[in-house]
C-alpha cells in the first residue's frame, strides 16, 4: 500500500501545488525554513548518550499552545530532547517565540513524499515520534516503522469529515493502524472511531484533551486597561468574534449596531482566523460608517467602534477583555468550528453555531454543563448576542458554569505523559 501512496502522492502534489503556493504567498512568513519541507532539517546538536530524541509534530497555533505542558515536563525530566515541527507559518513563528529554550530545534514538517521524508529522518534520527491531533502521515509512519521507532498519536481526534473520508479510503488507514505504537484519544467517541477503522484495542487509550489542561495567566487590571487603549476600545462591554470567517463578521457588526440601538455601551473586537483577510475586512468596515482600527497598524490614535486583532498569538489576551464571545467558523456555510476552550477556561459566556464538528465532544460537555449557548443562524446570533449583552445575570451563570466545567475536565496532561514515558522506557 505504501508504494501506491508514493505513486499517487507526487502527481497529486503537483496538481495541488499552485493553490498551496498561492495560499502560502497570501499568508506570508514562509520564506524562512522553506527548504525544511523538502527534508532540509535545521542544524541539530549531535545525539548524546543517554538522551532520547523526540520528533514532535504540531500542525499550527492551537496544537502549539496545547503542547506547552508536555515540553515543560520533558525539560524537567531530563534525558529527553525534542525536535519540534509545524506546518503553518503562524505555528512556526509561535514556536520560535515560545519554545526556543525548551527544544533542541524547530522546523517545518517535510512533505510526506518518500525522498523528502526519508531525508529528514536520516538527519533527525529520533527515538520516538509524536503526532498531535489529526496528523496522520503514511510515509512518516512508514519511515518510523522501518527504523523501529514508535509513533504515538497524542490528543488524537477524528472529526466527522475526517471519519467519513477515512471510511471511504479504509485501505490507506491499515498501514497507519499497524504502524502506530499507540493512539492517545481525546475522547471515548474518538476512540470508538479509531477502533472501527481497524486500530487494535491494545493501542487505543482515552487520555482526554490536552487543551482542557491549558493554564492562561490572568492579565492584571492595569494590563487590560492598557490593551483596551492600544486597540482603541472605550469603556463599556466588549463583544468578541473569536477566529471568525467570512459572513460571521457581518452578523457581529449587525449585532453591535442592534445592541447600541437599545442603548447599550458596547464595542466589537474581531479576531479573524486568517489575518491575511485584513483588506477584505477593511473594505467591509469602510461601508458601515463605524470607526475602526487594525492591531497590525500599531497603537490606535483614538477610540473606535470596532477593533480588529489581525495579529498572531494574542487571542488569549483579547479574550480576557471580552464580555461575550462568539466561536467562529460555526455558522453556515462554514463547517468545523474554532475552539471555544480558551474562552471557557477564562470564564467567558460563549456562543457558537451548529457546525462545531471539530469540537463535537467539547461542545457536548460544555452544553451539558450549561456553559455555552447555541445559535442556529446569523439572525439568531444577532438576537442572542443582544440578549446576553443586556443580561449580566445570564452572563454570570454561563461564566460560572464554564469555570466549573474546566475544573472538572483537567488531567489529560499527566495521563498523556505517563503513556509517553512508558514508550520511552521500552
Amino acid at each position: 500500500m505504501i508504494w501506491l501512496y508514493r505513486f499517487l502522492f507526487l502527481p497529486l502534489l503537483l496538481i495541488a501545488a499552485p493553490y498551496y503556493l498561492w495560499r502560502m504567498r497570501r499568508r506570508g512568513g514562509y520564506a524562512e525554513g522553506f527548504w525544511h519541507r523538502f527534508g532540509e532539517v535545521p542544524a541539530l546538536p549531535p545525539k548524546q548518550a543517554g538522551v532520547k530524541r523526540i520528533w514532535l509534530q504540531a500542525v499550527s497555533v492551537g496544537e502549539m499552545l496545547a503542547i506547552t505542558p508536555l515540553l515543560e515536563a520533558f525539560k524537567r525530566d531530563g534525558g529527553v530532547e525534542v525536535y519540534l515541527t509545524t506546518t503553518t507559518s503562524t505555528g512556526y513563528k509561535l514556536a520560535k517565540e515560545k519554545y526556543a529554550g525548551l527544544v533542541a530545534g524547530i522546523g517545518y514538517f517535510p512533505l510526506d513524499f518518500w525522498a523528502f521524508n526519508a531525508r529528514a529522518w536520516k538527519k533527525v534520527q529520533p527515538d520516538l515520534c509524536i503526532l498531535m491531533e489529526g496528523e496522520r502521515w503514511p510515509e512518516h509512519v512508514h519511515q518510523a516503522r522501518a527504523r523501529g521507532v514508535p509513533v504515538v498519536s497524542v490528543n488524537a481526534r477524528m472529526s466527522d469529515k475526517s471519519y467519513r473520508r477515512s471510511l471511504r479510503f479504509r485501505a490507506f488507514m491499515r498501514p497507519l493502524a499497524e504502524g502506530m505504537a499507540q493512539v492517545l484519544c481525546s475522547s471515548k467517541r474518538d476512540e470508538r472511531r479509531f477502533e472501527s477503522l481497524g486500530f487494535s484495542r491494545e493501542k487505543l487509550q482515552t487520555t482526554g484533551n490536552l487543551k482542557l489542561d491549558v493554564s492562561i495567566p490572568a492579565m492584571a487590571d492595569a494590563e487590560k486597561v492598557s490593551l483596551r487603549s492600544e486597540l482603541g476600545l472605550p469603556d463599556g462591554l466588549i463583544l468578541l468574534g473569536s477566529s471568525t470567517w467570512p459572513g460571521e463578521e457581518t452578523a457581529l457588526i449587525t449585532a453591535l449596531k442592534s445592541a447600541r440601538d437599545r442603548g447599550l455601551n458596547v464595542s466589537l473586537l474581531i479576531v479573524p482566523r486568517h489575518a491575511e483577510r485584513r483588506e477584505e475586512l477593511r473594505g467591509l468596515l469602510e461601508k458601515t460608517g463605524l470607526k475602526f482600527h487594525f492591531r497590525s497598524d500599531g497603537l490606535a490614535p483614538h477610540t473606535v467602534d470596532v477593533a480588529v486583532g489581525d495579529t498572531t498569538g494574542e487571542l488569549r489576551k483579547f479574550t480576557q477583555l471580552a464580555d461575550v464571545v462568539f466561536a467562529g467558523k460555526s455558522l453556515a456555510p462554514h463547517e468545523g468550528g474554532q475552539t471555544p476552550v480558551e474562552a471557557a477556561v477564562l470564564g467567558k459566556p460563549v456562543l457558537h453555531g451548529p457546525r462545531m464538528s471539530n469540537f463535537h465532544e467539547i461542545i457536548r460537555t460544555l452544553t451539558e454543563a450549561g456553559a455555552v449557548r447555541k445559535v442556529e443562524t446569523h439572525s439568531e446570533l444577532i438576537a442572542v448576542t443582544v440578549e446576553l449583552l443586556q443580561d449580566s445575570a445570564q452572563r454570570d451563570r454561563l461564566a460560572a458554569a464554564a469555570r466549573a466545567w474546566h475544573a472538572a475536565n483537567r488531567g489529560a496532561t499527566e495521563r498523556t505523559l505517563a503513556a509517553i514515558r512508558q514508550q520511552l522506557n521500552k
